[in-house]
C-alpha cells in the first residue's frame, strides 16, 4: 500500500521565509518535495503537506504555551509543535520564536574533510 501525500507549496516556503527574515540567517532547503527550515545553520522546522512543525525545545514550548499542539512532520518522524496558520500569519510572534529555538538548539557540528 502506497500512501499518497501533497508536496509543499513554493508559495508556503516563500511566506513562512518572509515571516521569519531577520530571526537570523533564515534558509530553506528542499527534501523530498518538503522542506526544512533552518536559522543560522540550524535546522528549527519542517515544512511538510503545507504544514510548519517546529523542533521541540524547552524554551519553545515555554514560548507557545497554551498555543502548542504536537504534531508529526512525517510518520517517523520526531514529534514536533504543529504551528497553527493563524500563528504564522503573526510574523513577531512566529519571528521570536523561530529565533527562540534555534538559540536552544545545539551548535552545528562541522564536518572535517578528510
Amino acid at each position: 500500500m502506497t500512501i499518497k501525500t501533497m508536496s509543499s507549496k513554493q508559495s508556503t516556503i516563500d511566506f513562512i521565509l518572509d515571516q521569519i527574515q531577520g530571526a537570523g540567517e533564515v534558509r530553506a532547503r528542499k527534501m523530498f518535495g518538503e522542506y526544512a527550515l533552518y536559522c543560522d545553520d540550524k535546522v528549527v522546522a519542517l515544512v511538510c503537506d503545507d504544514q510548519l512543525f517546529v523542533k521541540i525545545t524547552d524554551a519553545g514550548k515555554k514560548f507557545v504555551g497554551k498555543n502548542y499542539k504536537e504534531g508529526k512532520a512525517y510518520p517517523s518522524a520526531k514529534p514536533s509543535m504543529l504551528i497553527d496558520e493563524e500563528l504564522i500569519e503573526n510574523r513577531e510572534w512566529l519571528w521570536d520564536l523561530v529565533r527562540i529555538t534555534a538559540d536552544a538548539l545545539p551548535m552545528v557540528k562541522v564536518k572535517r574533510k578528510n
